[in-house]
């Protein structure tokens, strides 16, 4: 039964609009092109006649699909040349945020991680079909294959996944315990204690896209890391460190008049940072918090 779209679009966008900000954000890793691919399919929408679509959300997330695929296909999204390591851009998901997105395990920063290095369209396949549960046959109009050829890349997608080597996750009060002792520490400038909270196989990265001060490679071993973290000065007079909640985990922000300098989260093994991951690109951080 057809209705008027104006009236649908008003009644339904703000509904959806967190899958469809979501379906853009675990593909692309970008808040910025996120919001891009969300206005994009706004004006899609209400450019289009929906009166015959039964399924809004799932007609709104495949369209922002099919724009978030174009765009890893182009060439300013190709990260040829970045300077360094690249992290996804931090995606703040408290309580008085922005943007509101479904939370799971999908948006969590290893597993970006883990996305990115997938084919396009693997990566495509197993978000629709894993995260948003789109069948194959509406896939398969994103990719341009048959649905037998989407669920071979959904397959695919699924094995490699499964065997990227993650950590079993801490849970959020472990987490959280783990991020303030590091802010005291790093405060204090206590190299003993920072070395005290570095789990043995400890790797540091850094993503400052060649315009902010940060290692150009990842750094492991406790001591180097620990140092590590000292030398770049992660407090300063004047700055500001706090827990916030990043990717649906907790984080640190440091800020400096209310301007963030960076975001760090963290994966936990036994009390102790196994991944250190910081994101210094003033490109990518928000701006203000």
């Amino acid at each position: 039964m057809g209705i008027d779209r104006s009236a649908r679009l008003d009644e339904e966008w703000e509904l959806h609009r967190p899958a469809v900000f979501g379906t853009a954000y675990r593909l692309l890793g970008s808040v910025t092109e996120a919001e891009d691919v969300l206005q994009d399919v706004w004006l899609r929408a209400a450019g289009a006649d929906l009166s015959e679509v039964a399924d809004l959300r799932a007609w709104l997330v495949t369209v922002a699909a099919r724009i978030s695929y174009n765009v890893i296909n182009s060439a300013r999204v190709r990260k040829v040349g970045y300077v360094g390591p690249w992290l996804p851009e931090p995606l703040l998901t408290g309580p008085d945020v922005a943007h509101r997105v479904l939370i799971d395990d999908s948006v969590s920063t290893a597993m970006l991680l883990v996305m990115r290095e997938l084919p396009p369209p693997e990566r495509v396949a197993f978000v629709l079909h894993e995260v948003f549960e789109l069948p194959f046959e509406q896939i398969a109009g994103v990719l341009g294959r048959s649905p037998v050829a989407c669920g071979k890349l959904a397959s695919r997608a699924r094995r490699r996944v499964a065997g990227a080597r993650m950590p079993q996750r801490a849970g959020r009060a472990e987490r959280e315990e783990v991020l303030r002792a590091f802010r005291a520490a790093s405060q204090a400038g206590d190299l003993a204690a920072l070395v005290g909270l570095l789990d043995p196989d400890v790797v540091y990265v850094a993503d400052g896209g060649g315009k902010a001060t940060a290692a150009r490679a990842p750094v492991h071993g406790v001591e180097r890391v620990a140092r590590m973290l000292l030398w770049f000065g992660t407090h300063r007079p004047g700055d500001r460190m706090e827990v916030v909640e990043v990717n649906g985990d907790p984080g640190l922000a440091t800020c400096r008049e209310g301007r963030p300098r960076c975001i760090d989260t963290v994966e936990v093994r036994g009390g102790r940072i196994l991944a250190f991951l910081r994101v210094a690109n003033p490109d990518k951080l928000p701006g203000h918090l």
